[in-house]
């Protein structure tokens, strides 16, 4: 079993950044492809980045790509989503997902571990 917390969430202005933290525990941390989603109201949740067990393969939504960082600290069971240039259409509830078979999908339903979420708010 794993338990993801994300954090960093808030308002910032457009232009602006932000970076999520998502702390994981449970079962190892390391072993897992973990990826960060986004839904925005009324909207589906949608794919945003995804970084490989071994931390050296990512992958990004075209609409952040340049924009948006993920990194893994399998130190400190933490992955990060540093967001830059932001715009009033990043704003969304981003989750942070975990998938132990280590498919490094875009695909939300090959992950099996979320987190509660936490809202990110651009202002224009």
């Amino acid at each position: 079993q794993v338990q993801l917390v994300e954090s960093g969430g808030g308002l910032v202005q457009a232009g602006g950044s932000l970076r999520l933290s998502c702390t994981a525990s449970g079962r190892t941390f390391s072993s897992a492809a973990m990826a960060w989603f986004r839904q925005a109201p009324g909207k589906e949740r949608e794919f945003v980045a995804v970084v490989s067990w071994s931390g050296d393969r990512t992958y990004y939504a075209h609409s952040v790509k340049g924009r948006f960082t993920i990194s893994r600290d399998s130190a400190k069971n933490t992955v990060y989503l540093q967001m830059n240039s932001l715009k009033p259409e990043d704003t969304a509830v981003y989750y942070c997902a975990a998938d132990p078979q280590l498919r490094n999908s875009i695909y939300s339903l090959n992950y099996n571990y979320w987190g509660q979420g936490t809202q990110v708010t651009v202002s224009s």
